[in-house]
């Protein structure tokens, strides 16, 4: 995909790169991995590889330029998945299935609930927040304003010249700072409670987070004149929504609970920071700052997020319990395509070619084969 700025890449299939083991001469164990892209005829390069651990080899890679940096990423087999046999949606039914033998008290001395904000990204029903470091906040204010810097001096410089285009790309390194840093803390916080061995269950909200980031739409008066709509304060309000790394931590809190035989579910978001955690009672008077809440019926008093963790708890335990499913059934859906005389060797209804492989594909495919899946690359090695 090549476009005038931004993001670039490219996908390749599996007849365009080849993992090649490097193997020690002495104790004659596999080493490290190359990663060869091209064919024999027409060779690319090759790229080291380090396995952090044991994979299937992918179908298909890509190979991606962003701010000057160049990415490779791949999907593949997980073969560290905790329950043999049982993977995606099944997994989870299964997890589900053994944490509703518990009872509602012991169930919830292993549940943790997280609400998610803007000015606390994260807090947990046990009291953690889970937040950027200030030096990490700091950079990141000093990289959005060279950012801006940069942006005045690429649209002053000659347009096409050599200096301009010098200008952008420094204009597309200083964001990926940020990215990097929002990246690294949405591993490290899904790490951290993951790890933690008191829980089995994550609650999370269920928020529409690509409905609440959208633009406001365009009004117009009678005459047909532009109104009024919010756009610039609504701006400001999307950028710290996706700033703060919402979606990413519950993906990566699901895939590396699921591999530890743990579950991450998710519960309607209605009213969570209006209830009271105690008495259930509800009412935007329950909230008389955005950091206090005070329940109008009890009297209980706590930090308005703290409240909404436990109460969005209390709902993921009531979800489980009521046997409701986790997963939602996929329609499977066939795709026809109609083909025209010139390929006449395909049959209608079929949406790929068969060809004969070539004795390189055929070699290739062999040399996968009899590797069968990736190995973790030794930590002693270079």
């Amino acid at each position: 995909m090549k476009r005038k700025s931004g993001r670039q890449s490219v996908w390749l299939t599996s007849e365009l790169f080849e993992f090649r083991p490097i193997v020690d001469d002495t104790p004659g164990a596999v080493c490290g991995y190359h990663l060869h892209v091209g064919t024999d005829k027409f060779p690319v390069g090759i790229i080291p590889y380090v396995a952090h651990r044991p994979h299937a080899v992918p179908a298909s890679i890509y190979l991606a330029i962003e701010g000057g940096q160049w990415w490779l990423s791949f999907a593949a087999e997980d073969l560290t998945v905790t329950i043999p046999g049982k993977e995606g949606d099944a997994a989870t039914e299964r997890i589900a299935e053994d944490l509703r033998h518990l009872s509602a008290d012991q169930l919830a001395e292993r549940t943790l609930g997280g609400d998610r904000g803007i000015a606390k990204p994260l807090m947990t029903s046990d009291g953690h927040v889970f937040d950027l470091l200030p030096v990490q906040q700091t950079r990141i204010q000093k990289a959005r304003r060279q950012h801006r810097r940069w942006q005045r001096r690429a649209a002053r410089r000659k347009k096409g010249s050599q200096n301009q285009k010098k200008a952008y790309r420094k204009v597309a390194h200083y964001p990926q700072y940020e990215k990097n840093v929002r990246h690294e803390y949405a591993h490290q916080t899904s790490h951290a409670l993951v790890v933690h061995a008191a829980y089995d269950l994550y609650v999370f909200e269920n928020l529409p987070i690509q409905q609440m980031t959208k633009r406001p739409k365009a009004k117009k008066d009678a005459q047909g004149h532009f109104l009024p709509n919010g756009r610039a304060a609504k701006a400001g309000l999307n950028r710290a929504i996706l700033a703060s790394a919402w979606g990413q931590v519950v993906m990566f809190t699901r895939y590396k609970a699921r591999r530890r035989g743990k579950l991450v579910i998710t519960v309607p978001p209605q009213h969570s920071s209006q209830e009271c955690a105690e008495c259930t009672f509800t009412a935007p008077d329950n909230r008389p700052s955005q950091a206090a809440f005070v329940c109008q019926r009890c009297g209980h008093r706590d930090n308005a997020d703290h409240n909404a963790a436990r109460v969005i708890k209390k709902r993921g335990i009531q979800k489980l319990l009521s046997g409701e499913p986790l997963t939602t059934s996929r329609k499977t859906t066939r795709i026809f395509r109609t083909l025209g005389p010139e390929r006449s060797e395909v049959t209608p209804g079929e949406t790929h070619i068969r060809r004969a492989p070539s004795k390189t594909d055929m070699h290739r495919s062999q040399n996968q084969e009899l590797r069968g899946v990736i190995r973790e690359t030794p930590t002693s090695t270079r």
